[in-house]
């Protein structure tokens, strides 16, 4: 006699069982409208039908995002209360680079944040003029575009300036002392001294160009005396969209009078009101606030995120 259990059979049926099972009846598909998906009944149509954010209703929480809007959030609220001036937090698109000059090369898939200082890197933001006139050309077209009736989106407006830095040290800080002129006309425009108060980085290896935010408060002096250390003359063409601007722009550095100037090239976006952004950030998730005012900046900050993933995903190669 065989010892075995003819009812526990693994992957298969029993051949000793099998005889005497009762004939199966006939399987008959159902309806060709109809299908049983997981216990469900749905509509073979090719139509996909609403689908909830997830299974709780809701939409987790985007970590990315997050990152960049408690990176800023933090930039900004803990500066030092004796450093009064105009925040501006923006995203350049450039490249990472190792310290052998080779572009950044991390084990990773997707677009990924660093961890400040914990890559042995530097970021470059100078392009090749090819690459300039390339999104010299896309964005005009979007401008373009935007005049149009119907268009999907704001309107962008077009300004084009020519301006001259003049740098020059200062006596009670590192930071050095910008003064910023219109170059036709030889107003001043500002009087400044840029103190930066922390960086992130942003690898895309999928794409030709990463980014960087900054965040930097930009504090009103005096005309400061005695000899600038160096200048550069920006051409500038902006392109303002809704809370944003696009600044595209080549610079002629002098390091010296009389020097052949460097010639550089960058792309950037920038927050265009900073005291909506400041006020944001006040407010954001503080309780007894309406819920639009909590969460207005985390909005302001994808809307930000969003720009600088657009810009740096059409970039076609070219940096120098």
């Amino acid at each position: 006699m065989d010892s075995r259990d003819p009812h526990y059979v693994s992957g298969s049926e029993s051949d000793a069982d099998y005889g005497h099972r009762p004939p199966k009846r006939a399987r008959h598909s159902p309806p060709a409208d109809r299908a049983r998906t997981n216990g469900r009944t749905t509509t073979s149509s090719s139509v996909l039908p609403p689908l909830s954010l997830s299974i709780l209703g809701v939409e987790p929480f985007d970590e990315f995002i997050g990152e960049v809007a408690d990176f800023v959030h933090h930039s900004i609220l803990t500066r030092p209360a004796d450093l009064q001036g105009e925040i501006e937090v923006e995203a350049k698109i450039g490249v990472l680079r190792d310290r052998g000059g080779n572009r950044l090369n991390l084990p990773v898939l997707v677009e990924t944040i660093l961890a400040p200082k914990a890559t042995d890197c530097h970021f470059e933001s100078n392009m090749s003029q090819a690459q300039h006139q390339h999104f010299n050309i896309l964005l005009n077209k979007l401008k373009e575009a935007s005049d149009k009736p119907g268009y999907h989106s704001s309107s962008i407006a077009y300004t084009h300036a020519h301006l001259v830095d003049t740098f020059y040290a200062s006596e009670n800080s590192r930071e050095k002392i910008r003064v910023t002129r219109n170059d036709k006309t030889g107003e001043v425009i500002a009087t400044v001294k840029k103190v930066r108060l922390g960086n992130l980085d942003v690898y895309s290896p999928k794409q030709a160009a990463d980014w960087r935010i900054s965040v930097n408060v930009e504090v009103p002096v005096q005309h400061p005396l005695g000899t600038p250390t160096h200048s550069r003359r920006k051409d500038r063409i902006s392109y303002s969209h809704e809370e944003f601007v696009v600044d595209l722009t080549q610079v002629a550095s002098y390091s010296a009078t009389g020097s052949q100037p460097e010639l550089l090239h960058e792309l950037e976006v920038e927050f265009a009101n900073s005291r909506l952004l400041t006020s944001a950030a006040a407010k954001r998730n503080l309780e007894g606030s309406p819920e639009h005012e909590r969460s207005a900046f985390d909005e302001l900050i994808r809307a930000f995120v969003n720009n600088a993933r657009i810009l740096a995903r059409n970039a076609n190669g070219g940096w120098q």
